[in-house]
């Protein structure tokens, strides 16, 4: 699996407005059923707030990869948004949070489920492409570009 198998150009959101974890997993969820409207968006956010209950999926080093599954769906979609100041969303490193991938699988895999979130988290390791996001392109075309190329890269 490809990261660019499950995300789009339209599905980036360049500069989050949310301050706080809550809101920006609504944020990005609000994002990601206006391209899905099968997905509800009260019931992802459920979804994405209990998984977060469990342990925080901020991961460190200004990564976060919130995700969760949902019935219905026939493969794995995503979004992807970036916050320049960053949100504190209880990290394991303690620093603020920047990107934001979030995944959302049909309810019923698991396999998929695991494969995307490993091949995120192999995109993100990267110190050099994390800054290239951060410090680079402002728009979602840029950033959707930036992210293509890594991907191919892995």
């Amino acid at each position: 699996m490809r990261v660019v198998d499950i995300l789009t150009e339209e599905l980036i959101v360049p500069q989050l407005r949310s301050t706080t974890k809550a809101a920006v997993l609504r944020e990005l969820a609000e994002h990601l059923t206006a391209h899905y409207p099968q997905i509800q968006v009260e019931r992802l956010v459920t979804v994405l707030l209990d998984r977060e209950r469990l342990g925080t999926t901020a991961i460190g080093e200004g990564i976060a990869i919130p995700h969760g599954k949902l019935p219905g769906l026939k493969g794995v979609v995503a979004v992807f948004g970036r916050s320049l100041t960053g949100i504190d969303c209880h990290s394991l490193d303690g620093t603020p949070t920047k990107l934001f991938f979030l995944l959302v699988a049909p309810e019923e895999s698991a396999g998929i489920h695991l494969k995307a979130l490993a091949r995120v988290s192999r995109l993100l390791k990267d110190k050099a492409f994390r800054e290239r996001l951060l410090q680079g392109p402002k728009q979602a075309a840029d950033l959707y570009r930036a992210i293509c190329e890594e991907d191919a890269k892995l």
